[in-house]
């Protein structure tokens, strides 16, 4: 029997509370801290990236737990219940600093507070997105739930994308300091009622024995499997490339696009992110399944892949000609949203696929192992492009809004240093990363039927068991 509509809804639900608190943090920390409290922005890119240094070591033990996990809700939902109350609390404490505290004080507070939010964020992300193999059935019924809630996780994103500035602006009288808080707080109810929901709903059914390997066991079972690994490098460049790109946009628009517009920079920057939002969201729910009516997974990856790296182009080529048309603007945003849409479902169904690969190889399902190390690498891409991003404030000069500061940006070379980060570091991420699948990733189709033939004797094909 298939999964029910009211079970996809509920999980879906819960993607979208995850990923609103994941963007909160991976997009807008950097300016929080940076901008509005004036903390020294290679401060900033410094903590986010220790931060997901120290989640090399967090993640994989997070799914060793959640493998040896065994209570009378699940071993996935107890641990995602656990973790969404805890990180709702930290994601409060993130964006309300004490006004008391200022310079040393202040990073460690940003640093302690930051590492605690992403302990746990791990402790409920890890056992959600393990928990697809766990009560679906492989094949299309994965694939479609796999693409559902990522389409969901992607309305989250967008909505915090899209809302942040404008919400911020209103919630806080004009005051960002008070506004992020406010933000925080509103954020954090909904995704703790959002995952309530989603636990209440959605009931572990696989009776699949997942076996509890130590650390190093673990990692070798993760060598081994050379597809995961493939698709884990694929997330981090690419990841990498789309968070280089949102961290620094709402720098391009306050301190560039600004300059020779005369519109407001918040509008502005809130029509860019809706469009893109919806495009996203678009790519996702409509665009994502209709090229995979026409085409296979693969190929509707590199056709993805080909359109970031084009979008990037032309954004690049619209900058050095006409910096504040926004009508130009978007176009070459609409592409790259779009095509980060698709590559962002892709990516969770090829990653669900190597957990069946990797009992056909290594003859044991590591569920809970092959997901951390999802969750360790989006976090890790978020890490390395603030740390980008920070340099990049550094070195463009980008500081507190002033009008001299930004008068002086603005006729200097400087300005590039901005741009450049922000088209020409994600085109080199994405063409490295496609090479690189190319060469590597096996798991077609047809290859994945042959796959579930062999661990599943007798039992149905990728598309008689989405029938």
């Amino acid at each position: 029997m298939g999964l029910s509509k009211k079970e996809k809804a509920a999980y879906s639900l819960g993607a979208v509370g995850k990923d609103m608190v994941y963007m909160l943090s991976a997009s807008y920390m950097l300016y929080y801290y940076q901008d509005v409290l004036g903390v020294s922005a290679i401060a900033v890119g410094v903590i986010l990236l220790v931060a997901r240094i120290f989640d090399a070591f967090n993640d994989p033990i997070m799914g060793v737990i959640v493998a040896k996990t065994k209570t009378k809700y699940g071993r996935f939902r107890t641990w995602i219940f656990i973790g969404t109350l805890l990180n709702a609390v930290f994601l409060i404490l993130l964006f309300a600093a004490p006004p008391a505290l200022d310079g040393p004080g202040l990073v460690a507070y940003a640093a302690v507070m930051y590492i605690m939010w992403g302990i746990t964020y791990t402790m409920m992300d890890i056992p959600f997105w393990s928990m697809i193999p766990a009560f679906t059935r492989e094949g299309k019924e994965r694939e479609s739930v796999s693409s559902l809630a990522r389409s969901f996780a992607g309305v989250g994103s967008a909505l915090i994308t899209v809302l942040t500035v404008k919400l911020v602006e209103l919630l806080g009288g004009g005051e960002e300091r008070k506004g992020f808080a406010f933000l925080a707080i509103i954020v954090a109810i909904l995704f703790f009622v959002f995952i309530f929901i989603m636990c209440k709903c959605v009931k572990e059914k696989s009776n699949v024995d997942i076996e509890t390997p130590s650390v190093s066991e673990m990692l070798k079972s993760l060598v081994k499997n050379d597809q995961a690994m493939t698709v884990v490098i694929a997330i981090v460049l690419i990841n990498c490339s789309l968070y280089i790109t949102s961290n620094l946009v709402i720098y391009f628009f306050k301190y560039d696009f600004s300059i020779n517009s005369s519109a407001s920079w918040t509008s502005m920057y809130t029509i860019f992110n809706s469009v893109g939002g919806a495009t996203q969201i678009l790519s996702m729910l409509v665009l994502y399944p209709l090229l995979r009516k026409a085409f296979s997974a693969i190929k509707v990856f590199y056709i993805s892949f080909g359109a970031a790296i084009a979008g990037y182009g032309v954004l690049f080529a619209i900058l050095l000609i006409d910096s504040s048309n926004m009508v130009l603007l978007l176009v070459p945003g609409v592409i790259i949203f779009a095509a980060f849409g698709c590559l962002t479902v892709l990516t969770t169904v090829f990653l669900a696929n190597t957990v069946d690969y990797g009992e056909w190889k290594n003859h044991h399902r590591d569920e809970s192992v092959i997901f951390s190390m999802q969750t360790f690498v989006v976090k890790l891409a978020s890490g390395v492009a603030a740390m980008a991003a920070s340099i990049t404030l550094s070195l463009a000069n980008l500081a507190e809004d002033s009008s001299e500061t930004v008068t002086t940006v603005a006729s200097s070379d400087e300005l590039m240093i901005l741009r450049g980060t922000m088209t020409i570091i994600p085109i080199v991420g994405m063409i490295i990363a496609v090479i690189i699948f190319a060469k590597k990733y096996i798991l077609t189709d047809e290859k994945m039927k042959e796959i579930a033939s062999v661990i599943r004797p007798g039992g149905k094909s990728q598309k008689e068991a989405g029938e």
